[in-house]
């Protein structure tokens, strides 16, 4: 039986669960996994449900039908065949940690994307991507020619079909044009210590605070650098006697883990935008299973 799932957004009001669930029942759809959350500060319902069409309904014949429904609650909706993989194009510089881990874990198929091109602003991971049959792109980035660079990394992310770019470490600065072009489809990853510790060897500065708790931030990219929507984040305790060698490492991890479950939950339709924040449903039963052990 073909697996989909319907996500969906509007305004509270009562009748919007039994409405979605005498939909899909009377399309010969069970319900298999269920998420929903009524914001009660902006007075907005959002809701994910993974279902199974048991009669061999197929998704245009479901979008077209639950238009009417969709009209009477002033829903925006979606609905996604969960066999589809998202297709995705991966920025670096010259940090490989969280792009080798985005290669491993895709390579498994612990993550349901395809990478469908690897954009650097340097030469220095041409190889492994190459050696995993993915397009590279090396696109130089200045001041001088930056608007020239953006607009070649739009022809690969829209030639490649792609629907997210995931910054693996990317450290250029996007312009406004093209984070408003791409909102909502570009996560971008980074170390926890903003505001304390800014610029360069954020680590070393967190060292030298006796800093006890290091962590990752994965969020949308806005106009505001950091500050976008945030998806996902996690910390990593430290003691007195590791080196700033040691917080590199531990940061290092934590940030590939952290990027992989944002992408994760926004490649499995989880992530809402909820205004300035986002609302992350749990993972549904068997998502996080991958195809191959290694």
């Amino acid at each position: 039986m073909t697996k989909y799932c319907l996500t969906v957004t509007c305004a509270t009001t009562r009748g919007i669960v039994a409405a979605i669930a005498t939909f899909l029942a009377e399309h010969g759809c069970n319900i298999t996994d269920s998420s929903q959350f009524d914001d009660v500060e902006t007075s907005r319902f959002f809701m994910r449900i993974s279902f199974e069409s048991q009669d061999g309904v197929d998704l245009a014949a479901l979008e077209a039908d639950f238009a009417a429904i969709a009209k009477t609650f002033s829903m925006q909706f979606a609905f996604h065949d969960e066999a589809e993989k998202m297709k995705v194009v991966i920025m670096v510089s010259r940090f490989g940690h969280c792009l080798n881990d985005l290669l491993y874990r895709v390579r498994i198929g612990a993550l349901p994307v395809e990478i469908v091109a690897v954009i650097s602003n340097h030469m220095d991971y041409q190889k492994a991507v190459v050696n995993s049959d993915i397009p590279f792109h090396c696109i130089r980035v200045t001041k001088e020619n930056k608007p020239q660079a953006e607009a070649a990394i739009m022809k690969v992310v829209e030639e490649a079909g792609a629907e997210l770019i995931v910054l693996a470490r990317y450290m250029q600065i996007l312009s406004d044009e093209m984070c408003q072009k791409m909102s909502g489809r570009i996560i971008n990853i980074h170390h926890s210590f903003l505001p304390s510790f800014k610029g360069a060897n954020p680590y070393k500065q967190a060292f030298a605070r006796g800093v006890k708790l290091i962590g990752a931030t994965s969020h949308y990219v806005t106009a505001d650098l950091d500050e976008g929507p945030i998806i996902e984040q996690d910390t990593v305790r430290i003691t007195h006697a590791q080196s700033p060698d040691d917080y590199v490492s531990l940061g290092r991890d934590v940030e590939s883990q952290v990027l992989a479950r944002a992408i994760h939950a926004h490649a499995n339709h989880r992530v809402f935008l909820n205004g300035n924040k986002t609302v992350v449903f749990q993972a549904s039963p068997g998502s996080y299973s991958s195809e191959k052990m290694g």
